[in-house]
């Protein structure tokens, strides 16, 4: 006498088989170490790093002319700017039109 129905234990093997593929799949994609937060973390990088480069080199600027305006070295042309934005000076044979 043969069995009509199949046994329940490969039954069970092949779905416990696929819901753990299928979970390993969602988790590969979708998880907390995806591949859709490695391309998000990818391009906040990228942003980031752009972002410090950005300051850096405004940071750069600033040390240079604070460099020049210290006791050791004065360019007087940038005291001068820095006097007429700051102060509103003006030279004696200058003209101011308003």
């Amino acid at each position: 006498m043969q069995r009509k129905t199949p046994r329940f234990g490969p039954v069970m093997y092949y779905a416990l088989a696929g819901t753990f593929g299928t979970y390993l799949t969602f988790a590969a994609v979708q998880g907390e170490y995806g591949l859709f937060n490695r391309i998000q973390i990818e391009a906040d990088t990228a942003l980031l790093v752009a972002e410090r480069d950005r300051l850096q080199r405004d940071l750069d600027e600033i040390e240079n002319r604070t460099r020049r305006l210290s006791d050791d070295f004065v360019d007087l042309d940038l005291l001068d700017q820095q006097a007429r934005a700051v102060l509103g000076l003006i030279r004696p044979d200058e003209i101011v039109l308003r």
